[in-house]
Formats: structure tokens, sequence, C-alpha cells
């Protein structure tokens, strides 16, 4: 059994609090903050900025991720986020007028919007998949796909619930059906492995500051060799092209060179010392740990948190029983328990605006006949309660609509009787 006494090693006291939202970002390691420290003396002086240092921080992280999801490093795309590999096939894949992209209804708007682009520029159709559930089962992707079925777009783990979906079966159906198998894996690579030399992936897209415990701003992406070779690289940058050797020629060659791998969609500035030494050293460290001791640790801390929830107060929108498709923990207040109290104190209140005055004698004319009295506006509330109040009064949703969790987290890193600070 999971000892979740004390917390995984290698990460800060959070300042005597638990930090229970990785989902939105990652706390980073020690040892990564170290070497964030080293990488701006190597600013602070620049000497230290060798051509040595420029080769190796993108080369470090490389190696690093390709151990990390167990590919070849040279496979591996730098990148800053997850939308920007989603852009890379976006753009670079050759469309035609009528292919049908399948995605997920009420997925995360990073998972979506990118296929808009080709929607708008090549006719391509976007086909939402209204699932049973929180995401796709197999049998719903089956049924979805068509003829002109080109590109399936998913999220591993479903920013709004929590619910994984079942990567094997999903690209299994793919696989037999001549569908890219296009996955955003942010919400699920680092809280669980991945070997993406063995998934039945086509690409995948993810950021590095949620559970790989990065800086913002860090991202990779991976698309399968063959498929990489059919794209149309967007972009020419001069650092894939050209070597140090190429720039001290007595011309410099300025064409545009094929056969550069992943490196032709790599992002500009890819030794990029402030994120990417940091963010190497955060990868060894989770590794160092070990992703499936990280994902066990977890889910105890899921277990023994949704055991003590409070049932009467939150409802739970990821999947409570132990499995596969149980990764991070969503939990809401729903909007309209907590709107009923405000609402309560708001009429109780006299700073809600009410004319709470004491009575007064109603005018009368002449022979004592009560005159019509002009009705006064209303006094504006004080700034106080405006700033106070009216944000959470305003939040409340509209009848019919499906109030979201307010967060989804899993607490990676602290257990115990402390104060929890949900930000």
């Amino acid at each position: 059994m999971t000892d979740i006494s004390r917390p995984l090693p290698g990460f800060g006291d959070f300042g005597g609090r638990a930090w229970l939202n990785t989902a939105h970002q990652g706390a980073l390691p020690l040892a990564a903050a170290e070497a964030a420290r080293e990488a701006i003396a190597w600013k602070l002086s620049p000497s230290e900025l060798t051509q040595d240092r420029f080769d190796t921080v993108p080369l470090r992280l490389r190696e690093a991720l390709g151990r990390l999801v167990n590919v070849p490093a040279d496979d591996i795309i730098l990148s800053n986020s997850a939308s920007r590999g989603l852009h890379l096939i976006a753009n670079a894949l050759d469309w035609k007028a009528g292919d049908e992209v399948l995605v997920l209804e009420n997925d995360f708007p990073s998972d979506v919007l990118p296929w808009r682009l080709p929607e708008r520029d090549h006719g391509v159709k976007i086909v939402p998949i209204t699932p049973r559930d929180k995401v796709v089962a197999p049998d719903e992707l089956e049924a979805a796909i068509t003829s002109r079925t080109r590109l399936f777009c998913t999220t591993w783990v479903h920013s709004f619930s929590g619910c994984a979906v079942d990567l094997e079966a999903l690209g299994a159906i793919c696989r037999e059906r001549g569908v890219i198998f296009v996955v955003n894996g942010s919400q699920g690579l680092g809280a669980r492995p991945l070997d993406l030399s063995a998934a039945p992936v086509d690409a995948y897209t993810g950021v590095g500051f949620k559970w790989l415990c990065g800086p913002y701003g860090t991202g990779f992406a991976w698309i399968r060799p063959d498929l990489r070779d059919t794209l149309k690289p967007q972009q020419a940058y001069w650092l894939s092209m050209l070597t140090a050797e190429d720039l001290g020629a007595a011309t410099v060659p300025t064409e545009l060179r094929d056969g550069r791998g992943a490196r032709a969609f790599d992002l500009f500035g890819t030794a990029n010392f402030f994120n990417f030494v940091p963010w190497t050293a955060a990868l060894e460290h989770v590794m160092g740990i070990g992703l499936e001791t990280i994902r066990d640790h977890d889910q105890a801390l899921v277990a023994r948190f949704i055991d003590g929830l409070d049932r009467t107060r939150f409802d739970i929108t990821s999947p409570v029983e132990d499995g596969p498709r149980r990764s991070t923990l969503g939990y809401n207040k729903p909007r309209r328990r907590r709107a009923a109290p405000l609402d309560a104190r708001l009429l109780q209140s006299p700073r809600a605006g009410a004319q709470c005055r004491p009575a007064r004698r109603p005018p009368r004319g002449r022979g004592g006949r009560r005159l019509p009295r002009r009705r006064a506006a209303p006094r504006p509330a004080p700034l106080q309660f405006r700033r106070r109040y009216r944000p959470r009064a305003r939040a409340a949703p509209r009848a019919g609509l499906t109030a979201r969790p307010t967060f989804s987290f899993l607490p990676l890193f602290r257990a115990g009787g402390r104060r929890l600070a949900y930000v």
C-alpha cells in the first residue's frame, strides 16, 4: 500500500500550505530552481554563454524528453505550449475540401480552435462528438468515423472533469480506419506514464508546466516520423538549417533545406536558458522519482480526499472509483447552492442598497388627503459592498446552464493536517 504520510521528495514547503492544483501549475522542484539560478548567472556574466551551452541546452532537453516518452531525442519538437503542437499539424497538413476533423464536444478550447483555421481556409468540416459520459468512448468514435474523416483530436485527460480516455482503444480504431490520432496530453503526462513508441498515437502535444513541473511557457510535441515527413513546414528558422561552420563560410548559404526532421518544427530560440535549463532539471527530478511511483502516490491521495469530501456540499465531477479512467480529481461547490445563502444575506443586509430608513409619515394635502409620492431612485451600493459581493452574485449561472467545476486538481506533493490553499 502506498505511504502518503510523507510528501514526495525534492520540493519546497509551499509556505506551510498544500498545493492541490498541479493540473494548472506544477511546483518547480528545488533542483530546477537551482538550475534557473545558474542560468541567470550565465546572463549576468555573458561570457558564460558559450557556444557549447547554446548547443547543449536544447540537446539535453531533447534527450530528457525522449527518455520520458521512450522515443529518439531527434524526434522531439521543442515548443512552448500544447496549442503550438496542434497548430503545427493544422497549418502543415495537406488538407482537402470536405475533410472531417472529429473533436470532443466540450473539450478544452485549445483542442478545437486550431482546426478552425483549415475549416476557414480549406473547407474542412469540424464534427463534434457528444459523449454519453465526459469523454469519447471507443464505440462512439467508431460510429462517428466516415469515409471523409481525416483526423481525430482529443485530450488525454479531460480538463473539465478529470476523466481519462482509453488511448489504446481509440488509437486502435483510428489505425484500423486510417484516421490520424492526435492527443493533447497536458493533463496526463507526469501524473501517469506514456510510452509513445508503443501507444497507437500519431501525434502528441503537451505543456511542461503542469505535471512535468517546469516553468510556464514550456512544452513539446512528437509526430510519428512518417506522418511528420508529409507535413510542409511553415517556417524557415536559420538555427535549424545552419551550423556555426556555415556561418563562417565565405558565402553563407540561405537556400531552404529539406531533411531537417523534427527540428524543422522547433519553436524559435531553442537555447532558451531561463526556461529550458530548469525544465530539464525538473524532468530529471520527476523521472528520478519515477512516473509509476508518482501515479500511485497521487491516486492514494485522491482516494483519501474523496473519502473526506463532504458530498452534501460538493459534487465530484471525475470518476470516484479507482481505475484507468480516473486521473486528476475534479470537484466543485455548485453555484446554485453557493448563491442561495448569499442571496439570503443580501436580502437581510442594509448594505445591499435597501432603503432601511426610519418610517416617515406620508405627505398629505388639504383635507388630510394623501398626496401621490414620487418614488426615489435607489441609493447606489457602497463601494466596499460592490467589490466584495457583486462579482460573486453575478457568477450564478442562468437557469438551465450547468455549472462547471471551480477547478480540477490532484494533490501531488503534500498530505497531512495542514491548511489547504485553494488558488
